[in-house]
């Protein structure tokens, strides 16, 4: 039974939160989480497993590849984003090849689960170094899930092993999204702010892949007293003919 949700790159578990909550055991990675020595690495909150490793480093999960619903990976970007282009000679050819190592860690991990997968980034030099990306969204294509995503960060996914992406649902009404990813101020927690996954992106993924998910089931907006004052008319899907 393929009941197991990988996240790799993963500190707030907010990408797994939508199949924790229909039952699935989920395992999210990342060298931020506790290290928990007694028990190697993991530490356990009901069905979420937080690992502590260094995925500069592969990892072999505990259980069979046969049990993996999904992985989703989302390495850092630090040294590999355009938007940085113009610090990429000061960084030198050292800080490239950890970032490409990680991101390469992704891959290979996703590609031996031979589950659907995507690995995140936003617009970065990774294109020229693989491959380009296979899909493109920002956080407020999926507001009609989560009315606080309302903002747009470009982000690329590179998917595989039949990996659906969602179509867009967005909420007319709202203004124009904004730009907090740019002007989060800085401090020690800018990069996980900044790089946290969108809830509404995270609900649209699950139900987009979820063979137990049907077509026509209602969102689950996490914002419902925003929603309550937005009529039916105000919910639509952009990709809609």
């Amino acid at each position: 039974m393929k009941n197991i949700v990988v996240s790799l790159f993963d500190v707030t578990g907010a990408m797994v939160q939508p199949w924790l909550d229909a039952g699935h055991e989920c395992w999210i990675v990342d060298i931020q989480h506790p290290t928990a020595y007694e028990t190697e690495g993991i530490t356990k909150d009901g069905r979420l497993h937080k690992v502590h490793w260094d995925l500069t480093r592969p990892w072999l999960p505990p259980f069979d590849r046969d049990q993996i619903a999904a992985v989703f990976s989302f390495p850092p970007c630090d040294h590999l984003a355009v938007s940085g282009a113009r610090w990429f000679k000061g960084k030198g050819l050292r800080r490239l090849a950890v970032s490409v190592e990680m991101f390469a860690t992704a891959a290979e991990f996703c590609e031996w689960s031979q589950a659907p997968y995507f690995i995140e980034n936003p617009v970065s030099n990774i294109s020229s170094h693989w491959r380009k990306a296979d899909h493109y969204f920002s956080p407020h294509h999926f507001t009609g899930y989560n009315l606080d995503d309302n903002y747009t960060k470009k982000t690329c996914l590179w998917t595989g092993n039949g990996f659906q992406m969602p179509a867009s649902f967005m909420v007319e009404g709202l203004g124009e999204p904004d730009d907090r990813i740019h002007k989060c101020p800085p401090g020690p927690e800018r990069h996980n702010i900044r790089s946290a996954t969108p809830r509404g992106f995270a609900e649209a993924v699950y139900q987009a892949n979820t063979a137990t998910t049907p077509s026509n089931r209602e969102p689950r907006l996490h914002n419902p007293k925003a929603s309550d004052s937005l009529p039916p008319s105000q919910l639509s899907d952009i990709n809609k003919p």
